[in-house]
């Protein structure tokens, strides 16, 4: 079973799961996380203090829900729509992700999240 976290921007509070990579390991020792946002296409990412590569089965197209470490931009990805690098109905990062876990619940509320605004990530 994973690991639980809060996400906090304006007025959501969103649950999610980390799932048992490495990559979310880190990201769950550096809890919490504040951030500004910002958005590209139905996504969210903001950089965090970690700094980790590529793990095997890293991807760039993923799901509606998934969350994603971006070892390029050391970010911590939001995936809820299409971005501008999309093909079709597909969601795609702006390069390889490592995916770290999912929302639990509905991923479309963070359409409403603006650029610039802050986002806490903690612990549940």
């Amino acid at each position: 079973m994973g690991k639980k976290i809060r996400i906090l921007v304006d007025d959501l509070k969103v649950e999610a799961e980390l799932n048992e990579s490495k990559t979310a390991q880190l990201i769950w020792e550096a809890l919490p996380i504040e951030a500004k946002v910002n958005t590209w296409g139905e996504e969210i990412y903001f950089g965090i203090p970690v700094k980790t590569g590529l793990e095997q089965g890293a991807r760039e197209v993923v799901f509606s829900g998934e969350l994603g470490y971006w070892p390029t931009g050391h970010a911590f990805c939001i995936f809820f729509g299409p971005t501008p690098a999309s093909r079709g109905d597909e969601i795609r990062a702006a390069s390889a992700v490592n995916v770290i876990g999912k929302v639990l619940g509905d991923s479309k509320a963070f359409r409403k999240v603006r650029d610039g605004v802050k986002i806490t990530l903690e612990k549940v």
